[in-house]
């Protein structure tokens, strides 16, 4: 494909273009585009696109896009996904990806089990309209997926469903009586067997079957030969075009010494149409867990207006509007609780079954079910930005891309069909200089082009990880791409943060220790006015507690953040630092170690307040241990992970915590900037897995070989993240290995019996052993039997 046919040689152009923060960035980019040679350029900054026109064929996106990025700008990628029709096997699969990351700028996945094509492509270098060329001249068809146009394909499906089962009715009726002979040709009666129906009545219900019901594997065969790749449909029409053309030229010459093979032609596209029907009914079943998600999704909303309440679709709210959740209604939207108290089944999204009580303040998820109580609330999250619609996205994004195992079938599937078409030629060459046989060499070579399908290799990975990631889903497990599911089950050394993994994340002040001078309530007046400048949780329980004093609480001036350290600023005049010990000392605040061991003793944070150069306090913060925790860290160990705690708390507080949850080995004082570090020092011991949930989390999720984000928690831990726990427990990685491990274990069964499959079949083909009608039963089920065994992951439940 040549690149004139996929690439914008307009003479305009409009990019993209990120990191524009005033007009002057827009002039400067103006400025570097005019100077290419050619080219007139005009940037928007509000719309964030630059226009530009050529006039000299000497400059071309290429040019436009490495000039915006050497100004210190980005063109950022655009991403597609495509349903794609007309794919009969992995080989197509792997042509059209090929093509597809022929076009410029362009990175393609193309799975052939969810019949989805994945891109990111530089625009500016091709267009949408280029992409859906390209898959059409493929010989594919390529629509855009979403919601609407999910159940558009869906309404398609179904009618070509139809469709396709009245031909192979129409097939199997066809080819019925040409199966009357068959049992007396098993049964060694040759001579008279192909008589018994008529030979000219063969022709006539062999001819329709072999041209009209398979016409798909013609349209096939070609599309791919066109595209300069072979696939299952070049086997099947050459295995039966030859006994079809063998069988007729014997007809017509009326010679009834030899055999005719129009049962066999007929009987192959038959049977092999049944197994294509059986094979996307499974395939269908493995989206079930997110075809479930999707129908989970309420369609309206409940308003009050004038003090009545009425429906309005859930697509008209807007966030910061008020809706009232009614008993027994499903939640529209994500929202908070204003007023109303009430239980909610949030098992859809977290996988447990007993309901969440909700109060005012609480928040709320789209999807999720109310119990028996009126819930007056406010939208947080609308559309495309719930937790449903997140979670329904890590989904497609998982099922939709592929794992490093499935790199050996895609290399064997890109060569299957030349090399069985060569072992057809040899056998056909073999059995008949050999053996002088035509009709066994005929017979053989046709059985070698039917027994060999691909399918069941391209099916092998994809079927499994999509019931697999569909199953975590249930269970509350969101896994960002089929690469982390297969390493979950790798880690031998699972990293945990404290704070919100181990602990509930909730923390409050459990005591407070004063100078001389200070009482309880001065203290946490001043240490509330520089903590209410922080979103940490600790903060926020300072100021709580602050708050709940008789004491107002001041301003703050001047204040300077340290991260992982504390903080320092002005109070009503006075210079304030609150923070960790060695925060203090390290601004020379002479801390009580006594009092602060009391405090860390009783495994609670230290926070320790000093004044003008004077330690005038600690403050402890006690976050309590989850009551599945301890439960969690011995599944874990159970399983021959070794668990380490990083915090950067106190150490005589990190002992605390760490003795009440049952691990050995844990590091204190660890600042945020140093985890990834110690993550990256434990890789030595294997694997290294990372469970954290905050903000301080996401350089070591990213360093770790796989993480996991407890909890729906901070958003870029989520991003930063591999598999996303909805729930916030531990247990939940334990749930994520070993689903990893099931669905591991069901590709290498897959892909083993696919391999023996071939490795069995081709040479009893080529000895003879096979009949054509056989071996194109055994290739029809092939398939099926490999999406059946990966259905059987749908049993798959967390061992708890």
């Amino acid at each position: 494909m040549s690149a004139p046919e996929t690439t914008m040689k307009s003479p305009t152009l409009e990019v993209p273009v990120s990191g524009m923060t005033c007009a002057a960035c827009a002039a400067r980019i103006e400025k570097v585009l005019k100077r290419l040679p050619g080219v007139d350029a005009t940037v928007n900054l509000a719309a964030e696109k630059a226009r530009v026109s050529f006039a000299d064929p000497a400059s071309g996106p290429e040019q436009v896009i490495a000039a915006i990025r050497k100004a210190g700008f980005d063109v950022p990628q655009a991403t597609m996904e495509l349903a794609i029709s007309g794919m009969t096997c992995a080989a197509c699969a792997t042509r059209l990806e090929k093509v597809l990351n022929r076009l410029p700028g362009v990175d393609a996945t193309v799975n052939f089990a969810t019949e989805r094509a994945t891109l990111r492509y530089q625009p500016g270098l091709v267009v949408p309209e280029a992409i859906r060329e390209a898959v059409r001249r493929a010989g594919f068809a390529g629509v855009e997926t979403g919601v609407a146009a999910r159940e558009q394909q869906r309404l398609q499906q179904g009618l070509a469903w139809k469709r396709e089962m009245q031909r192979f009715w129409i097939s199997a009726l066809l080819t019925l009586p040409l199966l009357v002979q068959m049992p007396l040709m098993f049964g060694g009666q040759w001579a008279g067997a192909h008589d018994l129906v008529p030979r000219w009545l063969q022709l006539l219900l062999a001819t329709p079957v072999q041209f009209w019901i398979g016409a798909r594997f013609y349209r096939g065969a070609w599309s791919s030969l066109r595209g300069g790749g072979a696939n299952m449909d070049v086997l099947v029409v050459l295995g039966t075009s030859m006994a079809w053309i063998y069988s007729t030229v014997v007809t017509m010459l009326g010679r009834h010494d030899l055999h005719v093979y129009f049962e066999a032609s007929a009987t192959i596209i038959t049977l092999i149409l049944l197994g294509k029907l059986l094979e996307a009914r499974a395939k269908a079943r493995t989206t079930a867990a997110l075809d479930a998600l999707l129908r989970l999704q309420p369609k309206l909303a409940f308003v009050e207006r004038n003090g009545e309440i009425v429906s309005v679709p859930v697509e008209t709210l807007l966030p910061d509007d008020r809706f009232v959740v009614r008993p027994g209604d499903a939640v529209p939207v994500d929202g908070e609780v204003e007023s109303g108290e009430s239980a909610i089944n949030e098992a859809m999204l977290t996988g447990e079954s007993m309901p969440v009580d909700k109060r005012p303040g609480d928040r709320i998820f789209a999807a999720t079910l109310n119990g028996q109580g009126v819930l007056r609330c406010r939208a947080t999250g609308v559309g495309a930005h719930t937790l449903l619609a997140g979670i329904i996205r890590m989904v497609e994004q998982a099922q939709g891309s592929k794992a490093p195992v499935q790199r050996l079938a895609d290399r064997v599937a890109a060569v299957f069909v030349p090399v069985v078409v060569a072992i057809a030629a040899l056998t056909f060459g073999g059995w008949w200089l050999l053996a002088g046989d035509f009709a066994q060499a005929l017979i053989s070579a046709v059985a070698v082009l039917v027994i060999a399908c691909p399918c069941a290799l391209g099916l092998a990975t994809p079927t499994a990880i999509m019931v697999g990631t569909g199953q975590g889903a249930r269970a509350g497990m969101l896994v960002k791409n089929a690469e982390a599911l297969e390493l979950a089950e790798k880690i031998r050394v699972l990293v945990v943060d404290k704070t919100g993994t181990l602990t509930e994340g909730a923390p409050e002040v459990s005591a407070v220790l004063t100078a001389a001078g200070w009482s309880r309530e001065e203290l946490l007046a001043v240490a509330g006015a520089l903590e209410a400048t922080s979103a940490h949780p600790i903060a926020a329980a300072i100021v709580r507690a602050a708050r709940e004093s008789p004491l107002p609480l001041p301003a703050a001036a001047d204040v300077v953040a340290v991260a992982g350290k504390g903080l320092a600023g002005r109070v009503d005049g006075r210079d304030v630092v609150v923070g960790a010990p060695t925060f203090l000392d390290e601004r020379q605040v002479a801390v009580d170690a006594a009092a602060c061991e009391r405090i860390a003793a009783g495994g609670m944070t230290l926070v320790a307040v000093g004044v003008d150069g004077v330690f005038a306090g600690v403050i402890g913060v006690a976050d309590r241990v989850r009551a599945d925790s301890a439960a969690a860290v011995a599944r874990l160990k159970a399983r021959g992970l070794r668990v380490v705690m990083l915090t950067g708390d106190h150490p005589a507080t990190a002992a605390a915590i760490a003795a009440q949850t049952g691990i050995e080995d844990w590091r204190a004082g660890v600042m945020p900037g140093d985890k990834a570090a110690a993550v990256k020092a434990l890789a030595g011991h294997g694997r290294v897995g990372m469970a954290g949930d905050g903000i301080n989390d996401a350089p070591a999720l990213a360093a770790a070989d796989v993480s996991f984000a407890i909890g729906v928690g901070a958003d870029v831990a989520v991003e930063a993240a591999d598999i996303t726990l909805v729930r916030n427990s531990l247990h939940g990685v334990a749930d994520a290995i070993e689903l990893s491990r099931a669905t591991l274990s069901k590709i290498r069964q897959n892909l083993f019996f696919a391999f023996v499959y071939n490795v069995l079949g081709i040479p009893l083909a080529a000895l003879g052993l096979l009949n054509p009608v056989i071996a194109a039963a055994a290739m029809a089920m092939s398939s099926v039997s490999v999406v059946t065994n990966s259905l059987l992951l749908r049993r798959w439940s967390p061992d708890r």
